[in-house]
Formats: C-alpha cells, sequence, structure tokens
C-alpha cells in the first residue's frame, strides 16, 4: 500500500535554518497557484492506532499538573471577564444576542491558550486577559456568522439553539458585527499600561489577521466552494488550504497574542506561533472524526452535519484511521515546538495538545 502524503507547514519548520525576522511575522497566504509551499509529512501506513476514542492519541500525563482543574479555573475567568466585557444595555436585543452567544460556554480553548503562552514567557495572566477575551470575542462572531442560514444552517452550537434561532437572522448577524470591532476595542482599552504602545500594536496586527483574508474570510469561502466536489480531484493541499486559515489561525493568533503582551522574544513567540499551528489543523481533524462518530447529544452540535453537506472533511479524504493517524502525528510534533521551555510553565501546553487531540465533543 503506498503512503499517505500531507501537505502541512506546521510541522517541518526549522526555527534555526528560517528564523523569524520579527514578532510580526505573519502566515502568508501563497501567491502562487500552490496552496502551500513546503515538505510533505508521510504518514507510515502499516503502523497500526486503534479505532478507540480513548486510545488513539497519547496522553500527556504529569503527577504534579492537573489539567482538568487548570482549565477550569482558567475558564472561569475568563467567563467572569467576558461578562464584565459586555454588560447588558441598551439597545438591549444587541446585547442580549452578544451575551447569549458569547456566555454560552464552551471549552474556552482559545482564551486559555492566550494565558497560557502569556504564562510561558513569563508574563503575568492578568495582562493578557483583554486579548484572551478579544480572541474570544472574534470566535464568537465567527460561530454565530457559521451558524447562520446562508453559510451552515446549524440550529444547535453548545447544545442550543444557534442565535439566529433565538434572535432571527437580522439580529444574529448585527450581534456578529458588534463583537468584531469590540474585540479590537477591547484589547486596546482593558490592556495595562505595562505592555509597551509597540507591543500593543503588534497585538492588534496579529488579532486582525486571523478573521480577514489570511484568515476566517479566506477559509469560510474556500471551504463553500469547496461542497460537492470530488475529494479525489481536489486533495489534501486544497483542505489544509482551508483549515489553516478557518481553524488554525485563530487559534494561532491567541498562542502569539499571549506571547506578545507577555513579553516573550521573537524566537518563543515564533515556537508558539508553529505550536498552535499544529494544534489548530490538529483541533481540525479532531472535529472532522468527531463529526463521522458522535451523535448530537454527545457533541452539543448537529452531528454529520458536513457529510450532507458534501463538505471536504480529513476523514473523506483520508479515512478515518489515517485520519486518526495524522492527528497523532500533529499532536506529536506540537509538543516538540515547546522542547526547552521551563517544565513548570509548559505543562498546560503540552496538556492541551493532549486535550485537543482526545475531546470528545
Amino acid at each position: 500500500m503506498a503512503s499517505v502524503t500531507i501537505i502541512s507547514s506546521c510541522v517541518h519548520h526549522n526555527l534555526h535554518r528560517h528564523p523569524s525576522p520579527s514578532i510580526l511575522t505573519p502566515f502568508k497566504t501563497p501567491r502562487s497557484s500552490s496552496f502551500i509551499n513546503s515538505k510533505p509529512i508521510v504518514i507510515n501506513p502499516k503502523r497500526t492506532v486503534s479505532s478507540s476514542s480513548s486510545s488513539h492519541i497519547r496522553i500527556y500525563k504529569s503527577s504534579s499538573f492537573d489539567f482538568t482543574s487548570y482549565i477550569v479555573r482558567k475558564a472561569e475567568s475568563v467567563n467572569k471577564a467576558l461578562d464584565l466585557a459586555v454588560p447588558l444595555q441598551e439597545p438591549l436585543k444587541i446585547h442580549e444576542a452578544m451575551r447569549y452567544s458569547l456566555l454560552a460556554g464552551g471549552k474556552r480553548i482559545r482564551p486559555v491558550l492566550c494565558l497560557a503562552a502569556c504564562e510561558l514567557v513569563g508574563g503575568e495572566p492578568s495582562v493578557a486577559m483583554p486579548a484572551a477575551c478579544a480572541v474570544e470575542m472574534l470566535h464568537t462572531m465567527s460561530l454565530i456568522h457559521d451558524d447562520l442560514p446562508c453559510i451552515d444552517n446549524d440550529d444547535l452550537r453548545r447544545g442550543k439553539p444557534t442565535n439566529h434561532r433565538v434572535f432571527g437572522e437580522n439580529v444574529a448577524v448585527l450581534a456578529g458585527d458588534a463583537l468584531l470591532p469590540f474585540a479590537f476595542e477591547h484589547l486596546v482599552t482593558a490592556t495595562s499600561p505595562e505592555v509597551s504602545p509597540v507591543r500593543l500594536v503588534r497585538a492588534v496586527g496579529e488579532l486582525a489577521r486571523p478573521v480577514g483574508v489570511e484568515g476566517v474570510a479566506a477559509g469560510q469561502v474556500a471551504d463553500i466552494s469547496s461542497e460537492g466536489l470530488d475529494s479525489n480531484d481536489v486533495g489534501l493541499e486544497h483542505l489544509e488550504f482551508i483549515h489553516l486559515r478557518k481553524t488554525a489561525a485563530l487559534l494561532e493568533a491567541s498562542a502569539v497574542l499571549g506571547g506578545i503582551v507577555g513579553g516573550g522574544s521573537d524566537d518563543e513567540i515564533e515556537r508558539l506561533r508553529q505550536y498552535a499551528r499544529c494544534i489548530g489543523l490538529l483541533f481540525q481533524v479532531v472535529d472532522d472524526i468527531l463529526d463521522v462518530t458522535k451523535s448530537s447529544q454527545e457533541l452539543g452540535k448537529t452531528a454529520g452535519k458536513d457529510l450532507v453537506a458534501d463538505k471536504l472533511t480529513y476523514p473523506k479524504i483520508m479515512g478515518l484511521e489515517k485520519s486518526r493517524e495524522f492527528a497523532e502525528k500533529l499532536s506529536r510534533d506540537a509538543r516538540d515546538q515547546l522542547l526547552g521551555f521551563g517544565s513548570d510553565k509548559v505543562a498546560p501546553l503540552l496538556a492541551l495538545a493532549s486535550y485537543i487531540a482526545n475531546r470528545q465533543n
């Protein structure tokens, strides 16, 4: 059996051969006809991977670190900060709609990643909280818009009716529109003065990129254009183009923002960028696997919708077992980017990669 080749930009990045010129270095959208210009990942087809949901990814374990307590504690602090950031005020309808989706719960992976990245480079998590909230506001905006009838037409999100099902399409669109600029306003006005203006401007640039034409917008358009296409005619390069922008870009921004406001060096921030790019793709691969292996009740959202919409997914192109192998490799490569950081501060990010790999909803 021939090996499966996957194009990926996150796992063969050599920091010594390709140093980052500055902490502003973004993921550049290729201008050529090739989606991603990098070396391929070759997955060994002879390697067997268990189909069990509890064993197909190696889990990071530490006798001295309780990741469950960590993420619950951080998520609670993020929820409190979000509640304060978007109070219920006039006009009530728009604020009710914003808060409905923003405070609907969820794992808060992106803001927790931002806080953990800040701590990793020696910063105080309180300094990164406005950035963490801003990232979650953008994420919520993208979910509200993704769920609209004109895009994914979803009825459930985080186990609750989607925003447009509760408030109507017009208010849902406006709620997302309002969260977009407010994320930037909150980042600029709420970030501590101890963060230099230079770093704050850099943070604004990083926050803008994942929701523009190098991020979610580009990935979403490519995703919509791919519906119904034959996977044999499109390939994995196209799928990775979509998800590096649609999913990984905001996770990348989360980690980089934490590194910037936390005072990280260029090298530290670049390694955080590569780590987050890997777990961003990992998140999507696992999401695609869950979509075809779990029920709507288990997921808290509509299961099997990608299959119904005839979208390109990793299981559709690679098959379920190869998708699990790819997820394992991305998890391993993400952890490799963290080598050399202090063991006391790196544990949350190591555990986060494992958590994403093994999540069940």
